[in-house]
């Protein structure tokens, strides 16, 4: 799975770091439990809700590590929450490759935890607990419903919508290669609002409310404002290149 939370305490011991994560793990578990027992997932859905549910504990437990957080604060916790959501909507998608999906709870589902994402961003805001890991967890959660959902909705639109969920990740994978793209980019209203843009769209277009025409219309601009916006990003990143070079320890 380009972590809001508190300030970084000082580290106190393995098991207070990773406390937080691990109550998210077995909550996520049961919530797959809970999912199978109602609506059934089959075993690629409980094997996509597992694997997401271990990398995303594994994960956040390096994060904490690595920036010495000791425990989650209350933003990290709202996004933690979301992540579990996620996991919910992942394991429902894998299964939806096998069985009709139960649409009326995917999006249900999949639109608390949009909710939720302007939920944190206000507790870590108000509390005045923002942090890299924070901002980090937010985003890589954000990246990958988008990307889920891009999933969901290319068995009936075609695979083409993958690209909406997949731009990030090339974007990052190219960063590697280029580490000119890895700069900071300069901060942008139209850029969060374009991201916030896709969940919604691509949630509301999931939901079967939208004609087919209007369906295919809705995603396609919405892939069209995030190939905008990355090709906005790319270019300032290509000017600024050699004003701003990147550290040698960034990554």
């Amino acid at each position: 799975m380009p972590f809001d939370g508190g300030p970084v305490p000082a580290r106190v011991g393995a098991s207070a770091e990773v406390d937080g994560p691990t109550v998210g793990l077995a909550i996520q578990f049961v919530l797959l439990a809970a999912l199978s027992a109602t609506v059934g997932l089959g075993p690629a859905g409980w094997l996509a809700g597992s694997a997401y549910a271990v990398v995303t504990w594994l994960l956040l437990v390096r994060g904490m590590r690595r920036s010495g957080a000791r425990m989650l604060g209350a933003a990290n916790q709202v996004t933690l929450a979301r992540a579990t959501l996620v996991g919910g909507v992942t394991a429902l998608v894998a299964a939806s490759f096998w069985s009709p999906a139960p649409v009326g709870l995917l999006v249900a589902v999949a639109g608390v935890a949009l909710a939720l994402d302007w939920v944190d961003g206000q507790v870590a805001r108000r509390t005045g607990t923002t942090s890299t890991l924070g901002a980090r967890f937010d985003m890589e959660v954000d990246a990958f419903l988008i990307l889920v959902l891009s999933a969901y909705l290319a068995q009936s639109l075609g695979p083409w919508v993958l690209a909406i969920g997949a731009l990030r990740y090339v974007f990052v994978a190219a960063a590697w290669a280029l580490p000119w793209l890895d700069a900071a980019l300069p901060h942008r209203f139209s850029r969060k609002t374009v991201a916030a843009m896709q969940g919604i769209v691509l949630a509301v277009a999931s939901s079967g409310v939208l004609p087919g025409p209007l369906a295919y219309a809705s995603v396609g601009l919405a892939l069209a404002l995030l190939c905008w916006s990355f090709g906005r990003d790319v270019g300032w990143l290509w000017r600024a290149r050699h004003r701003y070079p990147v550290p040698t320890t960034a990554r």
